[in-house]
């Protein structure tokens, strides 16, 4: 199963993430599918690929509580329902 979820990087003590699509079974840190997205905690920045996350999640990607929060944020599951249609 493919999740829209948060892959780490950055310095010590100073996390940023990346949204991204993988495998559910596949460690954290490890190889994507692809990057959809950007997500900085300390500032509460965020950047988003947004055709391409309503392209995987009209293929069936299930985003994490954290990812699916973010998106809520930024109205894209509006899109997914309007393109549905």
């Amino acid at each position: 199963m493919v999740k829209l979820r948060l892959k780490r990087f950055g310095k010590k003590r100073e996390a940023s993430y990346r949204i991204v699509a993988m495998n559910s079974v596949a460690p954290r840190d490890g190889r994507p599918l692809e990057e959809l997205g950007f997500y900085n905690p300390r500032t509460d920045e965020t950047r988003l690929d947004v055709p391409a996350l309503v392209r995987r999640l009209q293929q069936g990607a299930q985003p994490t509580s954290t990812v699916r929060r973010i998106l809520e944020k930024a109205n894209v599951f509006e899109q997914v329902g309007a393109s549905v249609e």
